[in-house]
């Protein structure tokens, strides 16, 4: 019986070590600080865990896809500090709004192109949506995010596109 040869390179076996190595320590930390468990028995258990869901994920062909492919880097925790101000003001603006003597309310539905995003970043956009208060995705459809706004300047700022931009820059291209 002969072996077949593996047709794929160097580079790319080393990516998916890298990838996979990078998943099994987001999961590492993950478990660490929502657990809050420090005892060996359970951290042991913990990263056994998190190494068999990395090699599950492997199995599957997760890492495979250059769709799926792990892209940290200093833009995403830069993303990261920019959308949880943006959260914090949203939610204040949700608290006027709420909290107002005449509750007046005006919502809108607006549709964005985001065509020019691969699925990743269009989930990625459309969860940054929902994440940020007086906002939500209701549906992804051809490249096209339909979200309704609590307020017409919630509404004008979707519509602006800053957070679009932002979710392109991630790229890095």
């Amino acid at each position: 019986m002969t072996r077949q040869r593996s047709t794929e390179t160097a580079p790319l076996r080393a990516g998916r070590a890298g990838a996979y190595l990078t998943l099994a320590l987001l999961l590492i930390v993950a478990w660490v600080l929502w657990s809050g468990m420090f005892k060996p028995l359970l951290l042991g258990l913990g990263a056994l865990s998190c190494v068999l869901v990395g090699y599950l994920a492997a199995r599957m062909g997760y890492f495979d896809s250059r769709m799926f492919a792990l892209r940290i880097s200093h833009r995403l925790f830069g993303y990261w500090a920019w959308l949880f101000t943006e959260i914090v003001k949203s939610s204040l603006d949700v608290m006027r709004v709420v909290l107002a003597r005449q509750l007046e309310v005006h919502t809108r539905v607006v549709e964005i192109d985001a065509s020019d995003l691969d699925d990743v970043e269009q989930a990625l956009l459309g969860n940054s949506i929902t994440l940020t208060p007086g906002t939500l995705t209701l549906d992804i459809t051809d490249g096209k995010l339909l979200v309704h706004a609590l307020t017409p300047e919630g509404a004008t700022g979707i519509e602006a596109g800053d957070m679009k931009r932002r979710v392109l820059a991630l790229r890095g291209d």
